[in-house]
């Protein structure tokens, strides 16, 4: 059977991932800081106290990890922050990074023991991450941490190939979660729909593009 290792699996488009790999018979690690009634109804393995945002905890509270096989790692934890040009909190931002950007970097190279040929690892990054596609400006913690990720999923893609390890970037739309107080246009089972086809076409020729969920290519 094979196994998906998914963070931020309590709600949302990690908790929508989680049952789509379940709903096709793989074996989920689901990672949360706390999880959810609806994640707990799930056959999922639940792994609590799992923070990114701590970069201190993340080793031992990956420990349990250390024996199992992992066929994907999706990073999918991540946060929101609305800074602007007047109006910001270097606190606000540096969480950001640690979280949108540093975050995914540590649990791959914790879990990089777990990573053989074939295996593959996707970042949930976003558009907002692109320099080209930038035209409204804003959100500055969300928008560098973001691109902070592509540029180490970039490399991540360049370091593992000689591994067979396959690395993308994925976007996944503007999607209806708690993240977005609900406004977006694609639920987040449609959107986890599509990612999961996305991490499927995934293979080492194409490692370390910049999709959005629908199967564009986005420009970095």
């Amino acid at each position: 059977m094979p196994v998906a290792v998914i963070t931020g699996a309590n709600r949302g488009i990690g908790l929508e991932l989680t049952k789509h790999y379940l709903a096709q018979n793989w074996e989920v690690y689901a990672l949360c800081r706390n999880s959810s009634d609806e994640l707990d109804s799930t056959t999922a393995k639940v792994i609590k106290k799992v923070d990114v945002g701590n970069p201190e905890s993340l080793p031992s509270a990956l420990a349990s990890l250390k024996s199992v096989k992992i066929d994907v790692l999706i990073n999918n934890a991540g946060v929101l922050g609305r800074d602007s040009l007047d109006e910001w909190d270097p606190h606000t931002i540096e969480h950001q990074f640690r979280v949108n950007a540093l975050g995914p970097l540590l649990v791959t190279q914790c879990l990089l023991g777990q990573l053989s040929q074939g295996s593959k690892v996707a970042h949930i990054t976003s558009r907002m991450g692109s320099m080209e596609d930038n035209t409204s400006g804003g959100y500055y913690g969300y928008r560098m941490s973001k691109a902070a990720l592509n540029a180490a999923g970039k490399s991540m893609a360049n370091d593992l190939k000689k591994q067979g390890i396959a690395v993308a970037l994925l976007h996944p739309g503007y999607v209806q979660t708690e993240m977005v107080s609900y406004g977006g246009d694609i639920s987040s089972t449609d959107a986890a729909a599509r990612l999961v086809a996305r991490i499927s076409d995934l293979n080492i020729e194409n490692s370390g593009t910049f999709w959005h969920a629908n199967g564009e290519v986005l420009p970095w």
